[in-house]
């Protein structure tokens, strides 16, 4: 069984977009009338996997496995190319990479004619109200890294950086740019 370190353990529990065990049926259900781009990620179904990201496009809600090799996350992919995805550190650093390079990308949302459909990361499904508590940890790692500078007491210190990520930032118009072939 693959098991994640306490700390990545830690932030992705403290994420809101984490939903945990959930079906493919309840996933599909949660995204059906959300916008494009809206995401959630789960535990995964299949047994060689930990998680998927769940997301909906511009043909309904698909999912996404996320693979743990050799401590590392990455998407899953096609052998052919796996090899040049980015590796992440913990399943947050993997979604914000996606959801900023969303921002970056000015895409078509159009279905290319060739069968595939883009995916857009750019709105978290959260399933709870995250707390004030960890909203203003989430403001204060997003203005700076040097949490041991602060004027504060060292058990808020510790506090600030058990979480270490920046909030996902919300566009409408941020893509997800990778394509994925529906009729596999």
């Amino acid at each position: 069984m693959k098991v994640l370190s306490r700390r990545s353990y830690i932030a992705f529990g403290n994420c809101g977009w984490y939903w945990g065990s959930m079906s493919v049926a309840e996933a599909k259900e949660r995204l059906q009338d959300a916008s494009e781009g809206t995401f959630l990620v789960r535990d995964s179904s299949h047994s060689e996997y930990l998680l998927t990201i769940s997301v909906k496009t511009s043909v309904g809600p698909t999912n996404l496995r996320i693979e743990f090799q050799g401590g590392k996350f990455r998407l899953d992919s096609v052998i052919c190319i796996r090899s040049r995805l980015q590796q992440f550190d913990s399943v947050v650093h993997l979604i914000e990479y996606y959801v900023l390079m969303c921002k970056d990308r000015r895409m078509v949302s159009e279905i290319p004619s060739n069968g595939t459909v883009h995916l857009y990361l750019n709105k978290p499904l959260y399933h709870s109200t995250l707390s004030l508590q960890h909203q203003c940890r989430v403001a204060i790692n997003r203005y700076t890294s040097k949490i041991q500078e602060l004027p504060l007491p060292t058990r808020l210190k510790e506090f600030l950086q058990e979480y270490r990520y920046r909030e996902l930032q919300v566009q409408k118009d941020s893509q997800f740019a990778r394509s994925r072939n529906y009729n596999s």
